[in-house]
């Protein structure tokens, strides 16, 4: 369990190359780098998000004992809310960045999913105006 005084969250994604997952966190979407065991392992940090990032070669890229191994992709993902969706967007796909939607609108407000080189969905979310 964590201490009451540790507000960090940290979330695995498992990468096809950690190297690369460090650039686009760190470049494209504000993370700092806090450690790095290349080719295996990195995390980077966002706030109280600590995103670990864990290639083929981390102890969580083992095959599982039924032969099944872990890979990268999905739907579950991380949530990062923004200001400007339309602004990150712009900004992103400039970039080059991939992304497996256009931005949809509900009442909550915005939302847009993109992938991370591994293929890793990350969301933009801009909250509806009060």
């Amino acid at each position: 369990m964590t201490s009451p005084i540790d507000d960090t969250v940290s979330v695995r994604y498992l990468v096809d190359d950690v190297a690369a997952a460090i650039d686009f966190y760190t470049t494209h979407l504000g993370f700092t780098s806090i450690t790095t065991f290349l080719p295996a392992f990195a995390d980077v940090r966002r706030g109280n998000l600590r995103l670990l990032l864990s290639g083929p070669a981390s102890s969580a890229g083992r095959s599982m004992p039924d032969g099944r191994r872990p890979h990268p992709g999905g739907w579950n993902r991380v949530h990062l809310i923004v200001a400007d969706i339309g602004a990150e967007v712009a900004r992103l796909r400039d970039a080059g960045v991939d992304f497996r939607s256009d931005v949809v609108t509900g009442p909550g407000g915005q939302q847009i999913v993109l992938d991370d080189p591994a293929g890793n969905p990350v969301e933009l979310f801009q909250p509806a105006p009060a």
